[in-house]
C-alpha cells in the first residue's frame, strides 16, 4: 500500500497528463462542432474509474485460465468491453450523438481516460522505490504504445459505429460486432509481441500501431464528410 503522497501525485500526473496530450489532438479532429466539455470530462473520468472494474475481472480471468494466449484475449475482450459500454450506456440514445464523428470522439476520451488510470497505477511501484529514471521511462514507453493502444483499439469500434450512424439496424449491429472484434484481436496481438521476448519487439508493434492510427485519420475525415442520403 502506497501512502507517500509526493509518490501518488507523481503517478497521478505522470498517468494523465499524458492521456490528456492524447486527448487534445484528438479532439482537434473535431473543431467544426465541439463536444460538451462536461460530457466529454464525465466519459473520461468513468473511462478511469472503468479500470477498478476490469481489474477483479482480469484477476478471476488468470486463475481460471491457464493458458497465457487465452488469458491475453480475455483480458483484452474484458477492456474493450467495458471502455466500450460506459460510452453506449451514458449516451444510448441521447441527443449529444448526432453525427457519424461523435462515436469515435467519445470512445476515444473513454479509452484515454481508461489509459491514464492505468499508467498511474503501472507509475506507482518504480517512483515508489525513488528510480525517476525508471518512472520516466516508463510512463514513456506506455505514452507511446499502451496509451495509443487503447486509443486506437476503441477508435476502432467507434469508427465502425460512425460509418454505420446513417444505416439500418442490423447493418449498425454488424459494423459495431466487426469493430469489438477488431479492436480485441488489435489489443491482443500487441500484448502477445510486447510480451514476447521481454519486449524486444516493441519498437516493430509501435510502427504498426501508428500506421493503424493514420489509417484512422483518414477515416476520421470520411466521417467528417458523411451525410444522410
Amino acid at each position: 500500500m502506497i501512502n507517500d503522497p509526493k509518490t501518488l501525485i507523481l503517478a497521478f500526473f505522470g498517468g494523465v497528463i499524458p492521456a490528456l496530450i492524447w486527448l487534445w489532438f484528438w479532439l482537434r479532429e473535431d473543431k467544426k462542432k465541439e463536444e460538451p466539455k462536461g460530457l466529454l470530462t464525465m466519459i473520461f473520468i468513468l473511462g478511469m474509474l472503468s479500470v477498478i472494474l476490469v481489474l477483479p475481472i482480469q484477476k478471476f480471468l488468470q486463475a481460471s485460465i491457464n493458458s497465457n494466449e487465452w488469458q491475453l484475449l480475455s483480458f483484452a475482450t474484458a477492456e474493450e468491453l467495458i471502455k466500450y459500454l460506459i460510452v453506449a450506456i451514458v449516451l444510448y440514445k441521447s441527443s449529444f450523438i448526432d453525427e457519424p464523428l461523435d462515436w469515435p470522439i467519445y470512445m476515444i476520451t473513454a479509452a484515454l481516460g481508461f489509459a491514464a488510470l492505468e499508467n498511474m497505477l503501472f507509475l506507482i511501484e518504480p517512483i515508489s522505490l525513488d528510480n525517476s529514471i525508471v518512472g520516466l521511462l516508463t510512463g514513456q514507453l506506455r505514452f507511446l504504445g499502451s496509451t495509443l493502444l487503447h486509443t486506437v483499439a476503441s477508435g476502432v469500434i467507434g469508427i465502425s459505429m460512425g460509418l454505420s450512424f446513417y444505416m439500418g439496424n442490423g447493418k449498425k449491429k454488424l459494423y459495431l460486432f466487426l469493430g469489438i472484434i477488431v479492436a480485441i484481436v488489435l489489443h491482443t496481438v500487441f500484448n502477445f509481441f510486447i510480451m514476447k521476448n521481454n519486449g524486444g519487439d516493441f519498437l516493430k508493434v509501435y510502427a504498426f500501431l501508428w500506421v493503424v492510427t493514420i489509417i484512422i485519420m483518414l477515416l476520421f475525415e470520411r466521417l467528417r464528410r458523411m451525410t444522410k442520403d
